[in-house]
């Protein structure tokens, strides 16, 4: 009587077992359909790595681990003591070199002053030059006559070659005058080379102190807070690691026969373990052109379906922009993938859309 109870308490089991079984695979959840493809993946996104380009003492971090940061959005900031200390001083350097230019633009309105007197003193020296060649032309006519005596020609020679050297002298002068012009402007233009120099300085610092505030360069969440305030760092060192909540997918892979069907924009639901009611809308924005898991030797078609192939399913912007604060990074759960765009999707992964 024992041995008739137990044989049909385990008959009872086992036909539970076969019906519970075959009405699992009857809802499309333990068989994948024709045309479609499953694969198992993780919730991931874009790091971001917010790097000091200078080096320096961290003066203050102003978010904290997990936070929601904005594009623009301040992180960290660096001292700046010694950036405004160089800027006061290319200041300074600044207003030195206004000051050449000035000066040398008065010493050129000098020059050209100096020129203008030489060219009057040669002028001047020009007409007592002809006037005393005159008066030794006409000494000399009158000495050929014996009217004129010798002592009045030597005196109108002399007068001559002393008017002759006095135009030199006025000559070498207006040359003198307009090399100092020319020196003059030669100033002026090192002067606002210097002008120049001492500005580009100061844009310089005022990118460097721009550099020294640490900000988002995307809106994501803060994932790790690398270094502290007071640590100093290097050119290059990390402070912040973000992830960007605008490019979150799914990493999963593919066997061949199923890689093949699946492209750019191929649709693909997902399904995560933390939220099974729930069925993500995305797309395939990546697969991979190499194949992995590749054995040692491929030469049957049993070990060619050991290839799988990576595929990145990613979520669309405008979804993720509404959920920002419930998006979570390294959530594992199931890719399904369309690979015919005429089939309707199986029950297995038509729940609720999440608009």
């Amino acid at each position: 009587m024992a041995n008739t109870r137990y044989f049909l308490f385990t008959a009872i089991v086992v036909a539970g077992v076969v019906l519970g079984f075959l009405y699992w695979q009857g809802n499309g959840n333990g068989v994948v359909p024709e045309g479609f493809a499953r694969g198992n993946g993780r919730v991931e996104a874009v790091e971001i790595d917010v790097a000091s380009k200078l080096p320096g003492r961290i003066e203050a971090i102003l978010v904290q681990e997990g936070e929601l940061v904005e594009a623009g959005q301040t992180l960290a900031a660096l001292d700046i003591r010694q950036l405004k200390a160089n800027r006061h001083q290319a200041e300074a350097e600044l207003r030195r070199a206004e000051i050449a230019v000035e000066n040398a633009g008065l010493m050129i309105q000098q020059r050209q002053a100096e020129v203008r007197a030489a060219e009057a003193v040669l002028a001047q020296q020009q007409s007592a030059l002809d006037a005393a060649q005159r008066q030794f032309a006409r000494s000399e006519a009158l000495a050929q006559s014996s009217v004129a005596s010798e002592r009045q020609l030597d005196i109108d020679r002399s007068n001559a070659l002393g008017g002759e050297a006095a135009v030199a002298s006025a000559e070498a002068m207006l040359a003198a005058a307009r090399i100092g012009v020319s020196a003059a402007k030669a100033a002026v233009v090192g002067a606002e080379a210097a002008v120049a120099a001492a500005t580009a300085t100061i844009e310089v610092i005022d990118v460097q102190v721009e550099d020294s505030t640490l900000k988002a360069p995307r809106p994501g969440r803060v994932q790790y807070v690398v270094a502290r305030a007071g640590e100093v760092i290097g050119a290059g060192g990390r402070v912040i690691n973000m992830v960007d909540l605008n490019d979150v997918y799914m990493t999963f892979f593919l066997q061949t026969a199923a890689v093949g069907h699946a492209g750019l924009g191929t649709e693909v639901r997902l399904i995560l373990d933390a939220a099974p009611g729930i069925v993500i809308p995305a797309e395939v924005s990546f697969v991979s052109d190499v194949a992995q898991f590749t054995p040692k030797t491929v030469e049957t078609e049993i070990e060619r379906e050991k290839l799988m192939f990576r595929v990145r399913a990613r979520i669309a912007p405008e979804l993720l922009g509404k959920y920002l604060d419930y998006i979570k990074t390294g959530l594992p759960g199931v890719a399904w993938i369309r690979l015919d765009p005429a089939l309707p999707w199986p029950v297995a992964a038509d729940g609720k859309v999440l608009e």
